[in-house]
């Protein structure tokens, strides 16, 4: 019988079975290698105690010797000792010449290999190259692991005096003993819980398929208000063929309410857009009345700077209407409004332009730095400044006796920050959730739909705006984008 053909109440069954099969075998590998790693260590470990502790017998042996402390007299310092530290440790020791030729071994046999009477070039090398001045290598003999250490041993002014090598054999007798044993008792457990899942998937499986019949009665009540596409199985069991029925008759009933939402959605869509294109055209309109009332008080024909000043509110209103323009060219798209361009712009100086049109005596600026260049959109930034600037200003009771704006620019590392400062009336804890939300407005603390837009435009350049607030006591906002 194919796999396919088979009921969803066989595949759970099996599947459970074989879930547990699989876990016991991972347990049972990741068991033998946990053993193996820890047999490694441990006779790493034990070689690394057994070299000290035979190091330490060997200082000793040299300090209490009679002859001259020389590589020459090695074999006469531990004709006996040598033999002796063998039987402490139960370990052969080898002591070579700084040029790697057998000095003394505690090896007692009358002819040895002559692999023994010297050292490789390499193990000198490496022996003297290394910062510890120690190497081990390991070598399998007859089926045996060996390992083999190289140190130096030096006199009481730390001069090198002879090579120490001592060959240990890894047993791992006792260790694959314990792990034979502990697989042994794993397979008992896992035999009764193979056991167990056979009678636990039987009942399992009757009851998911008994209550799949019952899911696909239940779905054909439900109603969407969505347009779904039809499930097309060519074989299946006949539980999910019975679910997939119902669900298609659903998609059919569904589809003329489908098209009705969809109309509802679009228009709702071109009444958002409408709304923001709305509000985006009225900011810049409010700075340029500004202007304009701002030139009629100060308009003096007899100033000698009236050009310069006649063309500083020209640039202002122009750069006005050519925000109000990239609104207007891209309305016709509304998850672009308003078109983006990266250009290079000095931020300290866009930032000052931004200002200009507001007359407020309460609003200061403070650039950490005369230049910061940065890509950005001019006209976009221009208006979240002007944005954030108008918020604080609406932010301000009639009666505050000190108002302040405080706007600030500077940079850290490949970031420009602005934060925008006052000491208005602050935003409440229920409202700084809401604050960036389309369509939001509170009178008291003039944040509009203009936040929205402000934080669109900074994310879009890679950017973020933030905000800390208490209320009564004031907002500030912080608007942070790369240089580049």
């Amino acid at each position: 019988m194919k796999l396919k053909k088979l009921s969803l109440r066989s595949r759970i069954f099996i599947a459970m079975i074989l879930l547990v099969l699989l876990a016991s075998v991972l347990i049972a590998a990741v068991t033998i290698y946990q053993y193996n790693e820890e047999a490694k260590d441990y006779h790493r470990e034990r070689l690394e105690r057994k070299e000290k502790a035979i190091r330490k017998s060997i200082s000793s042996t040299i300090q209490k010797t009679t002859y001259p402390v020389t590589t020459e007299n090695i074999p006469l310092i531990f004709r006996e000792a040598i033999f002796e530290i063998d039987a402490i440790h139960s370990l052969q020791i080898n002591l070579y010449d700084l040029e790697g030729q057998l000095l003394k071994s505690s090896k007692r046999t009358i002819q040895r290999d002559t692999t023994e009477q010297c050292l490789d070039a390499e193990i000198l090398n490496a022996l003297s190259n290394t910062v510890e001045h120690r190497h081990v290598i390991k070598t399998n003999e007859n089926g045996q692991v060996f390992q083999s250490s190289y140190s130096y041993i030096t006199d009481e002014k730390f001069k090198n005096l002879a090579i120490l090598n001592l060959p240990y054999l890894e047993n791992d007798d006792f260790l694959n003993k314990e792990l034979n044993e502990f697989l042994l008792r794993l397979g008992y457990a896992y035999l009764a819980m193979i056991l167990a899942a056979i009678v636990f998937a039987y009942f399992i499986s009757k009851y998911i398929t008994k209550s799949l019949k019952t899911i696909s009665d239940k779905m054909n009540e439900i109603r969407l208000e969505k347009r779904n596409t039809k499930i097309q199985i060519e074989s299946t069991s006949e539980e999910i063929e019975t679910l997939v029925n119902s669900y298609n008759s659903m998609i059919d009933e569904l589809e003329a309410s489908a098209v009705e939402l969809a109309t509802s959605e679009r228009e709702q869509a071109w009444r958002e857009m409408a709304k923001q294109v709305a509000h985006e055209i009225k900011n810049p309109l409010t700075p340029m009345r500004l202007s304009v009332q701002s030139f009629q008080r100060k308009f003096n024909p007899e100033d000698d700077n009236i050009h310069q000043k006649v063309e500083e509110y020209s640039n202002t209103l122009i750069q006005q209407i050519d925000t109000m323009s990239s609104i207007a060219s891209a309305f016709s798209n509304f998850a672009k409004m308003p078109a983006q361009k990266s250009e290079e712009l000095n931020v300290v100086y866009i930032v000052r332009l931004a200002l200009d049109i507001f007359n407020e005596h309460y609003i200061s600026y403070e650039a950490l730095e005369d230049e910061i260049i940065a890509k950005f959109d001019r006209t976009q930034l221009i208006r979240v400044v002007t944005n954030l600037v108008k918020n604080g200003i609406q932010a301000m009771p009639n009666d505050k006796i000190d108002p302040r704006i405080k706007v600030k620019v500077f940079s850290e590392n490949d970031l420009v920050k602005i934060t925008v400062e006052d000491n208005g009336v602050g935003i409440s804890d229920d409202t700084k959730p809401k604050i960036f939300e389309p369509k939001f407005t509170t009178k008291t603390s003039g944040m509009g739909l203009g936040l929205a837009m402000v934080k669109n435009i900074v994310e879009t350049f890679n950017g973020s705006i933030t905000f800390t607030s208490e209320e009564y006591k004031g907002t500030t906002f912080t608007v942070t984008f790369p240089k580049k």
